[in-house]
């Protein structure tokens, strides 16, 4: 089966890229990440890339604890940026041309984010890798990457997570948890699934953009969704359990 899609927008959590350490990056986690990136390049696949920063600092979390939101928000999206050349530096070290664009300039070290020249790296067949979220405190990650995929007309989002795909209850404490197939918007959004957040979901629902839900720690997941096989739950249909 040949892919399916010719340009994708992946949404990696900070979480992806710590492994099983407890804090920081695992280089040999991005390093594998980096390789399945790679080999959907290779196919003629546009890939664009959103990165989170919770295995570094968390603003949610920092805010709980007293310091300033918009502060911490500020921190977390400086984080995402570290995350965002660390990814970089693995794939150009196995020869896969990528651009970091920040929403926060830092010139010396990433380009500015600008929708134009992120597509036009898309087409010249560069992985782009979106840093420091949105550039505004109170918006997570997840709604950055229904927000870029957006901007940049890319046909789908797919969210690496450590679990199959989304269920109806936590599979991790019930074990006759039931693994959704598809899902439409509305009911992630009535039943507050948290697969994203509900601004992230009322932005893919507005502008159609489908989400892949699916274990990022399989082998091969990536291409998989990307040529078109069942793999983890798709919002945006009907809802089907597997």
């Amino acid at each position: 089966m040949g892919r399916v899609y010719q340009r994708i927008l992946l949404k990696l959590s900070g979480e992806a890229l710590m492994g099983n350490l407890g804090y920081g990056i695992d280089p040999v986690v991005v390093g594998d990440i980096a390789q399945e990136i790679a080999e959907v390049a290779a196919t003629g696949t546009q890939v664009a890339v959103v990165v989170g920063g919770g295995n570094i600092f968390r603003g949610v979390k920092a805010a709980s604890a007293g310091m300033d939101r918009a502060t911490a928000d500020y921190i977390g999206m400086i984080a995402t940026v570290m995350n965002a050349m660390t990814l970089q530096d693995a794939l150009e070290q196995i020869s896969v041309p990528t651009r970091v664009q920040t929403a926060i300039a830092m010139q010396e070290v990433a380009e500015p984010y600008i929708r134009r020249k992120a597509i036009r790296h898309l087409e010249k067949g560069r992985v782009v890798v979106f840093g420091a979220g949105s550039g505004n405190p109170f918006f997570t990650t997840d709604t950055t990457a229904a927000l870029r995929a957006a901007e940049i007309d890319a046909e789908v989002i797919f969210k690496g997570t450590k679990v199959d795909g989304i269920y109806d209850c936590d599979p991790k404490t019930n074990s006759e948890a039931h693994l959704y197939k598809t899902l439409t918007y509305a009911h992630v959004l009535t039943h507050d699934l948290r697969v994203m957040d509900s601004t992230a979901i009322a932005l893919c629902k507005e502008n159609s953009i489908p989400i892949i839900v699916f274990n990022l720690s399989v082998r091969g997941n990536i291409c998989r969704a990307v040529n078109g096989e069942s793999v983890g739950t798709i919002v945006g249909g009907s809802c089907e359990v597997s």
